[in-house]
């Protein structure tokens, strides 16, 4: 399974549509991304979504240049604040 991990998405399905999230990991069995805001869903309690429900705004060709995203990509555990900070600091635009 590829990791996402560190990846901005938008969510397209559910009642958390049109959400800014951050991929915070991916269950290896079911392959589902876990999804984090740090507000309504917390890094300890992540959202699991279906890869085909949200919307990549990063990816491994566009990544996020944000030292909480790099802290997530190496292993590092990071704060709900940090995740707050770092999607606020998003610039909202699609791929």
């Amino acid at each position: 399974m590829y990791d996402y991990t560190g990846w901005i998405v938008r969510a397209t399905a559910g009642r958390d549509k049109d959400g800014l999230f951050c991929v915070v990991g991916v269950d290896g069995e079911s392959g589902m991304l876990l999804l984090a805001d740090g507000k309504r869903r917390k890094v300890t309690r992540p959202k699991r979504k279906k890869l085909g429900h949200v919307t990549a705004l990063t990816d491994h060709l566009h990544p996020y240049d944000h030292p909480v995203v790099h802290r997530l990509m190496q292993g590092e555990t990071v704060t709900n604040n940090d995740i707050r900070r770092a999607l606020a600091a998003f610039p909202a635009k699609e791929v």
